[in-house]
């Protein structure tokens, strides 16, 4: 996880993981690799999904046209993520398919964002404020669906408020302060 009060950083972190914005120093190693100097679809080519805050889901494309959109095995997985696997995961979007982007919930919505990143097929899925602003069971299927996730062995970073999940599901947490890490360690550490 990576943790903080708002506008210490976190999604600026992100940002610049992703190429989004560039680094005021140093470097940014994804699987060995230098990836500081790409831009933000190379990234994403190396293996690391975004989930946006905010979402960021076509506002006018059905739930199937959003997926489809973004699918792609660049990687070669062995066992890659489909529209059909994707479904399973999430059985409510299977349900509104047909349905615009516009129409769904907050918690649809947030459900096709992190489809959305899995069917990019990535090492690193990377979701900022995971759950913020969603109803209470639907923030409990987004963590179950994560920690399926984290059993299937994806890396997971995660930004959340809600520490109780987090504890439960993350291995390691860092807390960012004014752009610093002001501290890391494991959720019992951390308790």
């Amino acid at each position: 996880t990576l943790l903080g009060r708002n506008g210490m950083g976190k999604t600026t972190t992100v940002k610049t993981i992703m190429g989004l914005m560039p680094p005021t120093r140093g470097t940014i190693r994804f699987d060995g690799k230098p990836i500081h100097k790409e831009p933000s679809y190379r990234v994403a080519r190396f293996g690391v999904g975004l989930v946006p805050e905010g979402r960021h889901i076509f506002p006018n494309l059905s739930v199937h046209e959003n997926l489809v959109a973004t699918a792609h095995n660049g990687l070669k997985q062995a066992n890659p993520w489909t529209v059909e696997r994707v479904y399973q995961l999430f059985p409510r979007l299977q349900e509104r398919q047909r349905n615009l982007g516009a129409h769904l919930s907050g918690g649809e919505q947030q459900m096709l964002a992190i489809s959305r990143a899995l069917l990019t097929n990535p090492k690193l899925i990377i979701l900022d404020e995971a759950t913020e602003g969603l109803a209470p069971l639907i923030r409990a299927e987004i963590w179950s669906c994560l920690q399926t996730l984290k059993k299937e062995g994806l890396a997971i970073l995660c930004i959340d408020k809600n520490l109780g999940p987090l504890l439960r599901t993350a291995d390691r947490h860092y807390i960012i302060e004014k752009g610093q890490i002001a501290w890391n360690g494991t959720s019992d550490a951390f308790r």
